[in-house]
């Protein structure tokens, strides 16, 4: 028993008699050496939460880093001396002077401890005990001595143990001041650190001198959550060092000098501490300020990233080309993860241009962790799942001049979370979700008042998991639609318009040219304030119309509707008159009935949505200015003149050595990939899975509900026919062809500007055909002869075809020029 308590007794003592110098002055000597918590957690191994509290005096060092830490110390204190103890007039209000008698009665009064010199006066008080001798805690309060925190308890009263007490400090305010208020901020140390870094009793350490900063608030400090802090702005000279993005980021750029030292993109980030691929490990391991902050208060936020230039894999001993044999990747993986455990963390099982390095839970060398690492010079490498996971890093990576460039991708990665508030996913259509569960959380947590636990929830209006399908609208893959179509029944088909043409009518055959225009984000324009079906469809038999204010399907006979000749049918997708009834979704049916007089009277079955509401609203919000922002960069933007307009489209990808119009191209394309990714994820054919994996992984997802992409299919095809309808209406002028969003119209020069009804004082008429950026407006996308046409025509090929074959001044470009055009339109919106 007896060599127990010895044991005890003397763990306790190599806790207390660090030789260190008091936590104040440990926080002086990092300051006045513009050290940040992180860096110095890096070089020591630690978290930078620890190196917080050591500061703060609810902590004290390990055995184990003691030594390391006091030589850190030791040399900073040589280099930056303390500058002189202040009279005792200066002492901050309530703040007892050395000497002076405190409410607490004192004990026995104790010598210099490791050499340091003794505050005079200095006294030694009994913390509050548990039974099992444990220190009494509680919430952190003024303590009674030096007005500074603590969670001890002397006499019921906080106190802290001899030299955990704050020094009297000079209200003059000095050049460190303004380093303290932008260092970032600590991160709130994981359950599992914390226990670690339980305060033992100290002996006390003498008061160092006074910290050139402003004198401390007595108000009690409020204690440490989970969440994390607010950001603040920075100002005055030390607003160079901090970091640009404020108090998180979502992602930094890790590149090497010529020198060896590190550089990074990011003013005032931490760099590693050595060049070792451990030393790596241990960075990314010591809570940097790495995070994508979450779109919702019921959302959740991303991790953040980490991307290596080549430079960096050089400097790391990694090599520069991802491995293409197994059996060498495999060597790279095992190098990688023996340098991650020997800090604790891990790597991803499959390792490519796209990883993951974490730490889990209770795992030793500091809290839970998990980092994505993105290595710019392996993108576009590996097999087929490698180069999938990565496809949406490559384009963000892709400098000006074609190579793979971490500070190109650190700048796009920055921007694009900014506009859209979530990190890029593998995939513009998983990003597309991620970013409607960001901005629209399906889950939130609730507390049970009884028990205290907390339980997630689906929140109200959520889209639930699980098969959900109904025979009429189970999507072209699922078994419940080739059933129905075996028997020879009617299924939903609502699609947008695929290669309609018509006969040229005289007036049309004695013009020169076929100009084609292309509605721009045409779903963008529809999706905004669209009702969609968010609950289960139920069948319904002779449903009520109710002027279509609920979602669903409607089991309707258009064949004796009489619609605009010159125009694709309204309902269906190929533009022909239906031949029967067949399934329609809310907004065809609307359409129909209030402009061409169907009587929904005579619907006699539908499936309708039992809960119906704009599901899109916040996620439109987000595409939507984001889109339009990076446009604006290029010189689009709403209001433009019709001239003015093609003007500047005519030039807009013409970016040459500009980095800003440059990444703005580049982001354009990936937020209308995103959008139209999203709307076909609804009905998600994954030919990469055979059908029993299908039917598991994708139609039980909450993400698979077609009968959402069907809604706003619809509405996309009926916005498109409202405007071509006004316009034949105005100026007599309807579309020949029409091929998704793409509308070949006859005019007399290669220009669409006679096409456009325009009101008396020149402006453009709502809905219909007008030129912009703006979603639902058009640009110009190519001029066609003629006679190219015609012929096109007589071979029966689609007109459509030739678009990419043409400059919109009418003359046929190259065909490599036309090959690098975005896409045909087989490929466009309407495509998934």
């Amino acid at each position: 028993m007896s060599d127990e308590l010895f044991d005890s007794v003397d763990a306790l003592l190599a806790a207390v008699s660090t030789g260190l110098p008091v936590p104040a002055e440990r926080k002086r000597l990092r300051l006045a050496a513009g050290l940040t918590p992180a860096q110095i957690a890096a070089a020591l191994r630690v978290n930078s939460a620890l190196v917080a509290q050591w500061e703060d005096g609810s902590a004290v060092p390990g055995p184990d880093v003691t030594p390391a830490y006091i030589r850190l110390l030791e040399g900073l204190a040589a280099r930056f001396p303390a500058p002189e103890e202040p009279a005792e007039d200066h002492l901050a209000p309530g703040v007892p002077a050395p000497g002076q008698q405190t409410s607490v009665e004192p004990t026995a009064a104790v010598g210099p401890v490791g050499g340091q010199s003794a505050v005079a006066g200095a006294q030694q008080v009994m913390l509050d005990q548990n039974p099992d001798g444990s220190l009494v805690m509680g919430a952190a309060a003024p303590c009674v001595r030096c007005g500074q925190p603590s969670v001890y308890r002397a006499q019921g009263r906080p106190m802290h143990l001899g030299g955990f007490c704050r020094p009297a400090i000079s209200t003059a305010a000095a050049p460190a001041s303004a380093a303290r208020d932008f260092e970032p901020e600590p991160v709130a140390a994981a359950p599992a650190l914390a226990a670690q870094a339980k305060p033992a009793p100290a002996s006390p350490e003498p008061a160092a001198a006074p910290l050139s900063r402003p004198t401390p608030s007595t108000a009690a400090a409020p204690a440490r959550t989970a969440q994390r802090p607010a950001s603040t702005r920075a100002t005055g000279p030390a607003a160079a060092t901090a970091p640009a993005a404020g108090r998180w980021g979502p992602v930094v750029a890790l590149d090497a000098a010529l020198d060896g030292g590190w550089v990074l993109d990011v003013p005032g980030f931490p760099a590693p501490a050595g060049a070792k691929l451990g030393d790596w490990f241990a960075w990314l391991g010591t809570g940097l300020p790495l995070r994508v902050e979450r779109a919702h208060p019921q959302g959740r936020g991303g991790d953040g990233a980490v991307c290596l230039t080549a430079a960096a894999l050089k400097q790391l001993g990694l090599p520069a080309a991802l491995p293409s044999t197994d059996k060498a990747l495999n060597a790279l993986r095992a190098k990688l993860a023996k340098a991650a455990a020997a800090v604790g963390m891990e790597v991803s099982e499959n390792v490519g241009p796209v990883f993951r390095a974490f730490r889990r839970a209770g795992s030793a060398g500091g809290p839970k962790t998990s980092l994505q690492v993105t290595v710019a010079p392996w993108l576009g490498q590996g097999d087929a799942r490698q180069q999938a996971v990565s496809a949406l890093a490559a384009p963000l990576a892709t400098a000006l001049d074609g190579a793979r460039d971490g500070a190109t991708f650190a700048r796009r990665y920055r921007a694009f979370t900014a506009d859209l508030g979530v990190a890029p996913g593998a995939t513009t259509a998983s990003t597309a979700m991620l970013l409607l569960d960001a901005v629209r959380p399906r889950v939130e947590w609730v507390k049970d008042e009884a028990t205290g636990e907390w339980s997630s929830h689906l929140r109200e209006g959520a889209l639930p998991s699980g098969h959900r399908c109904v025979p009429v609208a189970a999507g072209a893959r699922h078994p419940l639609t080739r059933e129905l179509l075996g028997q020879g029944r009617a299924v939903c088909e609502e699609e947008d318009y695929k290669w309609w043409a018509r006969e040229l009518t005289a007036d049309e055959a004695g013009r020169r040219f076929a100009v084609a225009v292309d509605v721009c984000a045409s779903y963008l324009s529809v999706t905004d304030s669209l009702p969609l079906p968010i609950g289960e469809l139920e069948h319904v038999e002779r449903p009520a119309w109710g002027k279509g204010k609920t979602a669903g399907l409607w089991l309707c006979d258009f064949t004796t509707v009489e619609v605009d000749e010159l125009l694709p049918h309204p309902a269906t997708f190929h533009g022909r008159p239906p031949t029967g009834p067949g399934w329609y979704a809310t907004p065809t049916v609307a359409y129909m009935a209030t402009t061409y007089g169907f009587d929904p009277a005579t619907i006699t079955e539908a499936y309708l949505s039992t809960h119906t509401a704009p599901l899109l609203k916040e996620w439109t919000g987000r595409i939507r200015a984001a889109y339009k922002r990076v446009y604006a960069d290029l010189g689009l933007v709403d209001g433009q003149g019709p001239e003015e307009f093609l003007a500047v489209y005519a030039v807009h990808k013409e970016v040459g050595t500009d980095a800003v119009r440059a990444d703005a191209l580049t982001l354009g394309g990936l937020y209308k990939n995103i959008y139209k990714g999203g709307i076909g994820k609804w009905s998600d054919s994954a030919r990469h899975l055979d059908d029993e994996q299908w039917l598991e992984k994708v139609a039980s997802s909450w993400s698979y509900r077609p009968e959402i992409r069907f809604h706003i299919i619809a509405a996309a095809r009926i916005a498109a026919h409202r405007r071509m309808r006004k316009t034949l209406q105005l100026t007599g002028r309807a579309p020949f062809a029409v091929n998704v969003d793409s509308y070949l119209y006859t005019t007399h020069a290669p220009s669409p500007l006679e096409l456009l009804p325009v009101k008396d004082d020149g402006s453009p008429v709502p809905g219909a055909l007008r030129l912009g950026i703006a979603p639902g407006s058009h640009k110009h996308e190519s001029s066609i002869p003629l006679t190219a046409v015609v012929e096109a025509m007589e071979r029966r090929e689609h007109p459509s075809r030739l678009t990419h074959q043409y400059a919109t001044d009418g003359t046929m470009i190259e065909t490599s020029t036309a090959a690098d055009t975005d896409s045909t339109h087989e490929q466009q919106e309407g495509e998934t």
